[in-house]
């Protein structure tokens, strides 16, 4: 570095050049990764929200403590919507959510815990923690609903990729930031050398300069004589650079959705395939999820007899279809006699009826009953 500061020695007015700060640091936008997680986790979290636990006995639904608990308040703190939301940021996040049963009948998502696994007995949870407060006794596998999601965190998983993007992101919006610059050129007629007391006056004036053109609809600043500022204005960009991003913050999301089974016309708000997008959504995304918590459910609050027994746990109002815009495909299904009105009553998630008619199969139009349809001449 010698020969350069021998070099800006001899010019005192370049010398102070010499000490700017001309490096700097690309920026890790950690909203990024917080993004594109959000969109995605909340979207399936909200869906999840909207369903309907029903304990079902002999084909009828039951109101009891757990039906206020599921779908009602599972605890003095939250709503059951907010309940599963929390639940499903949980579980896709996290990669494994554990619920509890404590005294009082509440029903709690467990901030941090310790799993202790075993070859054959039930797994021990330790150290549970709510909010701040962490439980003194060991949970047992058979006292909880406990589910994974897949096999790593999902936030771990993606920590490389939202490292690239960060840094490309980050790029993009200095690139950005420069082309859209305000820039100025300042003249100066003067035989005085730019010592440091000079540097610092005109310092003072140009940003007095800038700041009128900056912050006043109307600026009207003194000239001087050997004094000469000119903007140098850039209107190449033609806001390619905000597409750019847009862009890139959308492709980020599209990512995640793929991961999750989400399909992006859908997390995007993108009408041209709205009901393709819901059917795969439904199939490939929720259909999983609502199978799992249903699996787990029936597992722990029913018993294995009251279970082959008919005795169900039914996650309602996610899966089915709409029954007013299926009409037409009740008729033809009740109409030829394939299923019972009964059975079609199920397949749209609604409740069995009494009237023992409606488990009767009927065919035609006329909605007359299968046995009494007849056919030719008698002889």
């Amino acid at each position: 570095m010698g020969w350069i500061s021998d070099i800006l020695k001899r010019n005192s007015e370049l010398e102070w050049m010499f000490d700017l700060e001309l490096t700097y640091e690309t920026s890790h936008r950690a909203y990024l990764k917080k993004m594109a997680l959000e969109t995605c986790v909340n979207f399936i979290g909200r869906t999840i929200s909207q369903s309907d636990f029903r304990f079902m006995e002999n084909g009828k639904r039951q109101l009891n403590d757990w039906h206020y608990l599921l779908n009602i308040r599972p605890n003095t703190d939250q709503s059951a919507a907010d309940f599963w939301q929390k639940f499903i940021h949980r579980l896709i996040c996290e990669n494994e959510v554990l619920v509890i049963l404590t005294d009082n009948n509440d029903l709690l998502i467990a901030d941090s815990f310790t799993r202790v696994e075993y070859a054959v007995y039930p797994d021990i949870f330790k150290d549970v923690m709510v909010k701040d407060y962490t439980f003194q006794r060991a949970f047992r596998m058979d006292e909880v609903i406990y589910i994974t999601y897949n096999n790593e965190k999902l936030t771990e998983f993606m920590d490389g990729m939202f490292g690239d993007f960060a840094d490309l992101f980050s790029r993009m919006i200095e690139t950005s930031m420069r082309a859209n610059q305000i820039r100025g050129i300042v003249s100066i007629d003067s035989t005085q050398a730019l010592n440091q007391e000079n540097q610092t006056k005109l310092q003072k004036f140009i940003d007095k300069l800038f700041n009128a053109f900056k912050n006043n609809p109307v600026a009207i600043v003194p000239k001087l004589k050997g004094f000469e500022y000119d903007e140098v204005s850039n209107g190449s960009n033609n806001g390619k650079s905000i597409e750019e991003l847009t862009k890139l913050k959308k492709s980020l999301i599209d990512d995640v959705a793929n991961i999750l089974g989400i399909p992006n016309a859908l997390i995007h708000g993108e009408l041209s395939d709205y009901e393709t997008s819901i059917k795969a959504y439904v199939k490939f995304c929720i259909g999983p999820l609502v199978k799992k918590i249903e699996d787990e459910l029936n597992a722990k609050l029913i018993d294995k007899k009251d279970y082959l027994n008919g005795s169900r746990v039914e996650v309602r109002g996610v899966t089915e279809k709409d029954l007013i815009d299926h009409a037409e495909a009740v008729d033809k299904l009740v109409a030829s006699g394939a299923f019972t009105r009964n059975e079609v009553r199920e397949l749209f998630g609604k409740e069995r009826s009494d009237d023992p008619e409606l488990d009767k199969f009927v065919i035609t139009k006329n909605y007359q009953s299968a046995s009494a349809v007849e056919g030719g001449e008698k002889k």
